[in-house]
């Protein structure tokens, strides 16, 4: 299985000689999404930048995968909200890098439905072991 997505850029006229950040992200859905650098390094803080992406890949398949365990654990979720934060900082190599990624998932449970919080945990690290976002990063991933 691949996936596709088009990533298109501009250039466009700036005073202060600076090139212009802004571009459009095309994903093979059909969606479409306008982004940015982080407004640190002279992004437009409006759009979505790079590291948001990653962090909501992030987070995306966790939940994903928490809830398809959950569901075969008939372990039905009415909600789950994930404030999800990641951190830039310097790798090994002293190169900029989002170096932590913090998930702090709630989940509600239908009614009736009593988890401890001991099989919360085994269903987060089983998520979080199976989530095929997770397996491909470098960075240190906390589950809150």
């Amino acid at each position: 299985m691949s996936f596709k997505l088009t990533v298109n850029w501009q250039s466009s006229p700036s005073e202060d000689g600076e090139f212009n950040r802004d571009h459009e992200v095309k994903f093979g859905s059909g969606q479409t999404i306008q982004a940015s650098s982080a407004s640190e390094y002279k992004g437009n803080a409006d759009k979505v930048n790079p590291e948001e992406s990653l962090l909501a890949a992030l987070s995306s398949c966790h939940m994903l995968t928490f809830l398809a365990i959950a569901h075969l654990k008939r372990l039905p979720v009415t909600h789950y909200v994930d404030n999800a934060t990641a951190d830039l900082g310097k790798n090994d190599a002293g190169k900029v890098a989002v170096v932590k990624m913090t998930l702090e998932p709630k989940v509600t449970f239908a009614e009736g439905i009593e988890v401890d919080q001991e099989t919360l945990a085994k269903i987060h690290a089983k998520a979080h072991a199976n989530c095929f976002i997770a397996n491909s990063l470098a960075c240190v991933v906390e589950i809150k």
